[in-house]
């Protein structure tokens, strides 16, 4: 017989990915209003697409039962 793990109230990938891409939509929209150069605004969002990745898929990833 097995046990089911508590349930546990997680965010699915796509949500993530959703809430990071507006806030870096925002972010981008502020450093163009605040004259950044368009070069380093494409890397900062690269860099932000790719920590909003990592921490999504850290975040909704399913934990290895023990067995």
């Amino acid at each position: 017989m097995e046990l089911l793990a508590p349930a546990e109230t997680t965010m699915s990938f796509g949500i993530y990915l959703v809430g990071y891409f507006i806030l870096i939509a925002g972010l981008a929209l502020g450093a163009y209003l605040a004259h950044v150069p368009p070069k380093w605004i494409g890397v900062g969002v690269l860099c932000l697409i790719g920590v909003a990745i990592i921490h999504g898929v850290t975040a909704t990833r399913h934990k290895d039962s023990a067995s």
